[in-house]
């Protein structure tokens, strides 16, 4: 059966994928396609191709001729192309993995972050039963531990109340809630998959951990001496991306639709995800000061290798996030595989490659 027929029988495995050019759609689309997935990507135009992370997937990746990964044009601000693509490619899945994701840029991008994360999530719902396939398609939305900000219990689960503490949270939370109305009000299968931190080689360089490991790779290279960091003692449940995926597709696959919390159930700082980089090159980081003016050196030689730079800082901080994957573990079986040790050794390997590759990446 191909993309163009009219009825989505059970047995038809075509995925739909917004955000797939980033961290969480490359890893999702290689683990479909390895399914035997015919798997649909919506990407937005560039002048410059901002397809690397899934270069690999095309059938020639030198000439980008597409196989069965096939992209099209699209954005999650225009309703009529979201229409005209779930109405060609007729979906069994679609995963709504597209967000202005990153939490500090939501402060400066607060509209754009609502247009996108929130109704850009309802754009999607409403032009899956424009397209008369609500009974048919499996819906999943990319939520986040976010949600959860300024914590009301520790550790969080399904249940615990949320409270979020920035644009990006506040317009993931409208996300969530709009996707269970759906469920409730039009008996869609739609299910919020609650993510804890989850990072890769793959993760967007502006963010901590990547920041982190490109950053220490360059100082053990010698391409630089210091980095600049914000909150050292901000806590967060990490995981890696790779397994997370995979939990994404096993809620799909349930009977009946609902929502997850999807976590390693440890957390770790900042600090100890620095003070784990740095082992991984042979060096010792010893702290010295306090709040701003606070500083890690080098063991040995007392070189600073770390500062705090304020303009790191969130107007409003979340402190601790710690996820109970449990309803997971019971409901389908999942459980992470790489721990924490393991995330930052496949970061630092992959970083430290890099950058002896190329210097100014």
């Amino acid at each position: 059966m191909n993309s163009g027929d009219s009825t989505c029988s059970a047995d038809r495995k075509v995925a739909l994928l917004t955000g797939i050019t980033g961290q969480d759609g490359s890893y999702l689309a290689e683990f479909l396609l390895a399914k035997g997935y015919e798997v649909h990507g919506i990407i937005r135009r560039a002048s410059t191709f901002n397809t690397v992370r899934i270069q690999h997937l095309y059938a020639d990746p030198k000439s980008h001729r597409q196989g069965r990964m096939k992209l099209h044009y699209g954005d999650m601000t225009d309703s009529s192309c979201l229409v005209k693509i779930i109405s060609t490619v007729k979906p069994s899945e679609i995963y709504n993995l597209a967000a202005q994701s990153h939490v500090k840029v939501s402060f400066d991008l607060s509209e754009y972050t609502a247009e996108v994360d929130a109704v850009g999530t309802l754009r999607l719902l409403d032009a899956i039963r424009t397209s008369g396939l609500d009974k048919q398609v499996k819906f999943y939305q990319a939520s986040t531990s976010e949600l959860y900000g300024k914590v009301q219990e520790v550790p969080q689960k399904e249940t615990t109340p949320f409270y979020p503490r920035s644009p990006y949270a506040c317009a993931k939370l409208y996300g969530y809630w709009i996707v269970v109305n759906y469920r409730e009000a039009y008996n869609m299968f739609a299910c919020n998959g609650i993510l804890f931190n989850h990072e890769s080689p793959r993760r967007g360089e502006s963010f901590v951990t990547r920041k982190i490991t490109r950053s220490v790779s360059k100082i053990a290279l010698g391409q630089l001496e210091c980095l600049e960091l914000g909150n050292l003692d901000s806590k967060r449940d990490w995981g890696h991306a790779k397994d997370y995926v995979e939990a994404m597709w096993l809620m799909l696959q349930q009977s009946e639709p609902e929502d997850f919390v999807i976590a390693t159930g440890e957390t770790h700082s900042v600090r100890e995800f620095v003070e784990a980089a740095f082992r991984h090159i042979g060096k010792e980081i010893v702290w010295e000061g306090a709040g701003e003016s606070e500083v890690g050196k080098e063991k040995g030689t007392g070189v600073v290798r770390i500062k705090i730079n304020p303009k790191y800082f969130r107007p409003t901080e979340v402190d601790l996030l710690l996820g109970d994957p449990s309803k997971a573990k019971e409901k389908f079986g999942w459980t992470p595989k790489v721990t924490f040790k393991e995330l930052v050794k496949d970061m630092m390997d992959s970083d430290l490659e890099l950058m002896k590759k190329n210097p100014a990446a």
